[in-house]
């Protein structure tokens, strides 16, 4: 693995005292390719302990409810959208005037759902429903210690496997107003690892939780912090020193921007900000929603998800 960043090193040269605040980070880069299991990669198969069962997850999962609206509802609504367009005529750049009759009805109507479906005419709400025994986990991210030897490992650890539930959940416990996969994060002994798992995705997984199998080509960097990381002086210095170089200094760092994967990366506990990597090409691997588990940081035997977007559980060990 070879150290880049000449544009921060210099960066650190010109303001030393920014030296102490830099730390040392990997980029993952995923690419296109067809993953080892038994190396670091994004979805496909996985190492596992011979006498573990793969978990599954019971929900609940929050599923589609369509309910069609009466021809009167429906008619109802169709002429509510007409009085709201006649009295918005000629007001382009007014938004739009409902008074509380209205307000009252369309509520009635819609009966807590949140979506109204103007083709079908159909209220879509989302309850949750119960799986048993349970949908299977997908493998989403494998990291081995020699490919990550910047993050604090467990001791005796040296294999993390990050799996999630490709299904929406809500609300789950301490994660408040939260929509998404159901995450479990695991820290493993390479030795205790025997068996090969590919487990089947389910058919009515969620499209953008399935990851498509690729390899990671990881590198190391120097890591920059935020702005509230830093004294206000020295972030005020740092910016202006980037300005001056044609560069922009704080910018947080997505595993995905614009369409292309800049790379996801491990390493630090602290917030990320923008490091200079070479461009990577998007490869046909991997997914959207899999940056918010590879964006990981790593700290003191913990995984914590850089987005909130993601919960997870509390990491398991093996010995």
């Amino acid at each position: 693995m070879t150290a880049v960043n000449p544009t921060v090193e210099a960066l650190l040269a010109g303001i030393p005292a920014l030296a102490a605040h830099a730390r040392k980070a990997v980029l993952l880069r995923p690419r296109a390719g067809e993953p080892s299991p038994d190396a670091s990669h994004i979805g496909g198969p996985m190492l596992w302990p011979g006498d573990e069962e793969w978990p599954r997850c019971q929900g609940p999962h929050m599923v589609e409810v369509r309910e069609k609206l009466s021809d009167a509802d429906r008619e109802t609504l169709q002429r509510i959208d007409r009085d709201w367009r006649a009295r918005r005529a000629g007001k382009v750049h007014d938004a739009y005037e409902v008074i509380r009759e209205e307000s009252e009805i369309r509520s009635r109507i819609m009966d807590g759902a949140g979506v109204l479906d103007k083709v079908t005419w159909e209220r879509v709400r989302r309850v949750p429903v119960s799986s048993v025994p349970g949908v299977p986990l997908i493998g989403v991210l494998q990291l081995l210690k020699q490919d990550v030897p910047v993050a604090d490992w467990p001791e005796g650890m040296d294999v993390l496997q990050v799996l999630w539930c490709p299904k929406e959940h809500s609300e789950l416990p301490g994660q408040a107003h939260y929509w998404g996969p159901a995450v479990e994060v695991h820290y493993r002994s390479a030795a205790s690892l025997a068996a090969v798992r590919d487990v089947p995705v389910p058919v009515d997984a969620v499209a953008s939780y399935v990851p498509r199998p690729c390899l990671l080509d990881p590198v190391e960097v120097t890591d920059l912090p935020a702005q509230d990381e830093l004294p206000g002086e020295l972030f005020g210095e740092a910016e202006a020193w980037a300005g001056e170089h044609g560069i922009e200094y704080h910018a947080l760092w997505p595993a995905w921007r614009d369409g292309r994967p800049e790379a996801g990366r491990a390493g630090t506990s602290r917030t990320w900000s923008r490091s200079t990597v070479p461009a990577v090409r998007r490869p046909v691997c991997s997914s959207r929603s899999t940056a918010a588990v590879i964006r990981i940081s790593m700290s003191a035997g913990s995984v914590n998800c850089a987005s909130s977007r993601v919960p997870w559980t509390p990491p398991t060990r093996s010995a």
